[in-house]
């Protein structure tokens, strides 16, 4: 997730839609990510990592939703065993709701953002979720009571509202709720600079903004720039008794709980026992795993009776095309080299054009052109092609797209290419996208590949067959932005392609 969210390689490597595959696989797929995450990031040097979001993703065109496993509470709440692959197991007779942190190879885990980012109006982000306590219970809480149950840490508070309340400022869901109704015990932490959005210009009245935040429940503050005056103000405030003393007492006790449950006292420094783990083969072997078992195969040939994967890896001639075929940082997206990503080669890694390379036959020769040339398409000798298309990358409201249409002249260029070669379309993105029927029927197949981070070789797994497709939608494709937004709850619901559907090379999964 970002500089502090997921500060190692292994993190940047894995996608976040790796959640579609059946439930007990999942889940331990999930744990075991989560168990290489805390080596590396303990090797770092660091405690804590600010990971999962169990946001309920209700709306593609909200920036942060491919920070969310799922627009279905219930697969959400299933990719939770994270905390367990963090943090560690919780012995049996664990106290409910403190934390937990098994020794010197795990991390501090932190669920966020509560509580309901996922379904702001509009998929606009910090913006407002209009939901009865009942709907955003059931819904966008329900995988806390899961991280909570598992001795989930910390738990970071929204930017977003609930019916107009800034969630940072709200007393209700903060303590009453999350506190004293759910029993957790550690520590309820600010995001970034969210103390500063609680009033109007962000960071004007700033006492104003403290005093509503710990007397709200915040007990650990994000403060990068005016740490100085927010000591100032929060002593002012607790001398004045605007913020009472118990509180700050609360506060601190909770703090010092993770601290002593993480051994931070006892062990401050590296583990450097575990450098020789940080991008470890071990490491990119799960993420490769968990690449070809994210991958959603969603068309198979023009006729269901000739499939046209898995490709001929000893073809003559194969063209591959596309901005996203040979690019790490594309293939990565946001919270990885920093805030909102780059394109190029950010970290260590194989791109799509890597991969394909290394799985052709000897024989085989692979043409790369980015935009091929009028030339190369005129050109007569090519087995097929592989178009690579996609999203650059992004990171929080610089994300939100109310047209989520495939960027970079995707739709021509798949277009193009499909016009002349048997084609394969590989879509790289953070969320589903506008796909034109006409586009549909052009093309021969269709990947929807996520976020695949550095191991590109787990598209080439299946593409050539030494693996089958296993992944199934964890959100609704829509046919037209107007719809939006469109879940699997709805009564008019009519998607492209529904929540849980997935091919497989050898016959259709049913969409459970």
């Amino acid at each position: 997730m970002g500089l502090m969210r997921f500060m190692v390689t292994i993190v940047s490597m894995v996608p976040p839609y790796f959640l579609t595959m059946l439930a007990l696989e999942l889940q331990d797929l999930a744990q075991k990510i989560g168990e290489a995450t805390a080596l590396e990031v303990r090797a770092s040097g660091i405690h804590y990592t600010f990971a999962p979001c169990v946001a309920v993703s209700r709306d593609p065109r909200w920036g942060r939703c491919y920070e969310s496993y799922s627009e279905d509470t219930v697969i959400v709440r299933k990719m939770t065993s994270i905390v367990t692959g963090l943090q560690g197991q919780p012995p049996p007779k664990h106290p409910k709701g403190y934390p937990f942190v098994a020794g010197r190879k795990n991390v501090i885990a932190c669920a966020k953002h509560f509580v309901g980012d996922g379904g702001t109006d509009g998929g606009i982000n910090e913006g407002n979720t209009i939901l009865s306590y009942e709907e955003l219970e059931r819904i966008h809480m329900a995988p806390y009571l899961d991280c909570i149950s598992r001795g989930v840490s910390t738990i970071m508070a929204s930017y977003s509202s609930w019916n107009g309340r800034k969630l940072h400022a709200d007393h209700f869901l903060l303590t009453e709720v999350l506190k004293d109704k759910l029993g957790f015990k550690g520590v309820v932490i600010s995001d970034w600079r969210g103390l500063d959005r609680l009033s109007e210009p962000r960071g004007s009245n700033y006492r104003y903004c403290i005093s509503s935040a710990i007397n709200a429940g915040i007990d650990m503050v994000m403060v990068p720039y005016r740490y100085k005056l927010f000591v100032e103000d929060l002593t002012s405030l607790v001398e004045s008794g605007e913020v009472q003393m118990a509180r700050i007492d609360d506060a601190i006790e909770r703090i010092l709980r993770v601290k002593f449950a993480a051994s931070v006292f006892e062990f401050p420094f590296a583990n450097r026992s575990l450098l020789d783990t940080v991008g470890c083969k071990l490491h990119r072997d799960l993420a490769r795993e968990a690449v070809r078992k994210s991958l959603v195969l969603l068309k198979n040939g023009k006729d269901l009776k000739n499939p046209f994967l898995p490709l001929d890896r000893n073809a003559k001639r194969i063209l591959v095309a596309g901005t996203h075929a040979n690019d790490l940082g594309y293939q990565c997206g946001g919270w990885t080299a920093d805030w909102k990503g780059s394109s190029g080669n950010i970290a260590i890694g194989t791109t799509i054009l890597d991969a394909i390379k290394e799985a052709v036959g000897d024989e085989t020769e692979v043409v790369y052109e980015q935009y091929p040339s009028t030339e190369t398409l005129a050109r007569r000798d090519f087995s097929y092609a592989v178009v690579a298309v996609g999203e650059e990358p992004y990171a929080e409201t610089l994300g939100d797209n109310s047209e989520l249409v495939i960027p970079f002249d995707g739709v021509d260029l798949l277009s193009s290419v499909a016009g002349c070669f048997p084609t394969l379309a590989i879509l790289i993105s953070g969320r589903p996208l506008v796909l034109e029927p006409w586009l549909l029927e052009k093309i021969d197949a269709l990947i929807a590949a996520w976020l695949p981070g550095s191991e590109g070789g787990g598209i080439a797994d299946v593409v050539f067959g030494d693996h089958d497709f296993e992944g199934k939608l964890p959100v609704t494709w829509f046919k037209r932005v107007e719809q939006l937004p469109l879940h699997a709850e709805m009564n008019a619901y009519d998607p492209l392609f529904s929540l849980g559907f997935g091919l497989t090379c050898n016959k259709e999964k049913s969409p459970n």
